[in-house]
């Protein structure tokens, strides 16, 4: 059974910093590709960041240059470091295996003031 836990949220002011884990179990995590998605109230969830096995990357446009995705097949663990957070930035966070709705974290939330 995969699993996904996800620990990092919080309140930060804008312009700060977070950095959001997610550790999976339960499946040979390095082969598969990983997502970090939002959803902030009233909106639909949308997909932030990717990771392919191989390291790449891809990104939302308004995160570009401000969040980076990366993994430790070591550890079984993909991050999101988010810097210079704005308050439209405010939602809550999932990690996704795989990109596909069959394996979600429990979702952490991110709460940027202003």
């Amino acid at each position: 059974q995969v699993q996904l836990v996800e620990s990092g949220g919080g309140l930060v002011q804008a312009g700060g910093s977070l950095r959001l884990s997610c550790v999976v179990s339960g499946t040979i995590f390095r082969i598969i590709t990983m997502g970090w998605y939002r959803q902030a109230p009233g909106k639909q969830r949308e997909l932030v960041a990717t990771i392919t096995s191989s390291g790449n990357t891809n990104y939302l446009d308004s995160v570009k240059g401000r969040f980076t995705i990366s993994r430790d097949n070591v550890k079984d663990t993909v991050y999101l470091q988010m810097n210079s957070l704005k308050p439209e930035d405010t939602a809550v966070y999932y990690c996704n295996y795989g990109l596909t709705d069959n394996y979600w974290g429990q979702g952490t939330q991110v709460t940027v003031s202003s």
